[in-house]
């Protein structure tokens, strides 16, 4: 019977792979593939970089704006059209962070 895990070593005795036995495989690309909340397929500098992503100043600039005239009711139709849409883009950037945080958690 083969051993569930086995490491690779370079030359210097640092483990630089993995083997997994079949059956362990299995159990870890099926739980992964489970979770739909995990980005499968990154490498951890493309989690990092999505966990610490924001919305391009110039949008920023214009979401902080509109939200504060908001307050005083002084948006138009149009503008109340433009906060809608970038406080969308700010909750699917918030959403896609949190996913590239829990997927940096869990591998």
């Amino acid at each position: 019977m083969s051993k569930a895990v086995q490491y690779i070593t370079n030359e210097q005795g640092e483990r630089v792979g993995v083997l997994l036995d079949w059956s362990t495989y299995s159990q870890l690309s099926q739980s992964s593939k489970l979770d739909e909340d995990c980005l499968m397929g990154l490498s951890v500098d493309e989690l990092n970089a999505l966990a610490s992503c924001t919305l391009a100043v110039v949008e920023q600039t214009r979401l902080d704006d509109l939200i504060a005239r908001n307050t005083e009711s002084l948006l138009c139709a149009d503008e109340v059209a433009q906060l809608d849409d970038l406080l969308a883009k700010a909750d699917h950037l918030t959403l896609l962070k949190t996913r590239a945080r829990y997927t940096l958690e869990i591998e």
